[in-house]
């Protein structure tokens, strides 16, 4: 059931971004702020268009399934120095995407001229991105709270059965009593362990499903993005520069699911949904190109909106649940050496993303 409904989430918000673009390059209005350089080889736009497709869909495949190696390379499980090191690089390239990728695009959507009206002077684009950001802590923090009250509640019943147990045998003596009392409470405390446990898990199941929404969302706008541009120059660039992205944001996406201890049909859906959104997206470009105008208000309004919210998904997710757990976590707090890995390890993963910033 839990398989269908994550299932169901992820095609609603793929196709929901889809028919928002394909409305929108049906759509007449048109700005003249912009064009496309009447001499744009169309045809050569097309060659790299094409060639993107299956490369980028290689890329995420081998950004998101290297984390997820861990069952069969032991030095690539969770919690071991080589993760925690990757893990701080991945979560360096999702915050670079926010802040260097995504958020810029959105406040170029949201400020261009071709928006008319005194209301486009607010900062929409910082406003969308922090109520994403709100909005993601509370996803968070109930989904969180949910989880941990119902674990309580088990943990709970299993004690009382247990004591009414201990209860009834009372023609035993005292000490068998004391005795049976004793380990009824030691299994209260195991259970109470294993709730503990069981709801961090929830809880990275929780990060990683907000964290892929935010990616798809982002995923969808880049590849439409490639899939309609008509010059070569720029599709080339994006070309080059998408295939390092999708591979980077494997890699955080694909730890965030490794933590999270998911079945293989989970972890099948969710690597696939991943992969095949850009390409997807990029297909959709291609097929709406003849009559896409981004420079439409209305396009650029779509484009701005969830490139914003898409920006304050990452920028959250990369600083509380990537940075914040894992620079926290005792092993890193006790270890100095692991600490300067893991913060060169970031840097270099920001860094990178953000060399990237000037192609795509």
């Amino acid at each position: 059931m839990r398989i269908t409904q994550n299932v169901k989430l992820l095609l609603f918000f793929f196709f929901f971004i889809s028919f928002l673009f394909i409305a929108v390059s049906a759509g007449e209005s048109k700005c003249e702020c912009s064009h496309e350089d009447d001499e744009a080889n169309k045809a050569g736009a097309k060659k790299y268009k094409i060639a993107a497709i299956p490369s980028v869909l290689a890329a995420g495949v081998i950004g998101v399934m290297f984390p997820l190696l861990g069952k069969f390379f032991p030095s690539l499980k969770p919690e071991t120095t080589f993760f925690f090191v990757t893990k701080a690089f991945a979560a360096g390239v999702i915050l670079a995407t926010g802040f260097m990728h995504v958020l810029p695009e959105g406040y170029e959507k949201l400020t261009s001229p071709c928006l008319k009206g005194e209301a486009w002077e607010f900062p929409f684009t910082g406003f969308i991105a922090m109520v994403a950001a709100i909005l993601t802590l509370s996803v968070d923090s109930f989904a969180t709270s949910y989880f941990h009250k119902a674990h309580f509640k088990t943990s709970k019943r299993i004690g009382d059965g247990e004591e009414q147990d201990a209860g009834g045998g009372g023609g035993g003596g005292d000490e068998l009593g004391l005795h049976v009392h004793a380990h009824g409470h030691t299994h209260g405390i195991v259970g109470v362990e294993s709730g503990e446990s069981q709801v961090q898990l929830h809880r990275t199941r929780v990060v990683a499903q907000v964290l892929e929404v935010g990616i798809i969302v982002h995923s969808v706008v880049i590849g439409i993005s490639l899939g309609a541009s008509q010059s070569p120059d720029t599709a080339k660039a994006l070309f080059a520069a998408l295939m390092f992205h999708q591979c980077f944001e494997g890699l955080g996406l694909g730890g965030c699911i490794a933590q999270g201890n998911f079945n293989c049909m989970s972890i099948t859906i969710m690597s696939i949904f991943f992969s095949v959104t850009t390409p997807v997206g990029i297909a959709v470009g291609m097929a709406i190109s003849s009559s896409y105008d981004d420079s439409s208000p209305t396009a650029l309004i779509v484009q701005g909106v969830l490139n914003a919210a898409s920006a304050g998904i990452l920028i959250y997710m990369s600083l509380v649940d990537f940075l914040a757990a894992d620079f926290m976590h005792p092993k890193m707090q006790s270890n100095t050496r692991l600490q300067i890995m893991a913060h060169i390890s970031l840097l270099v993963g920001a860094g990178v993303m953000s060399l990237l910033a000037k192609w795509a």
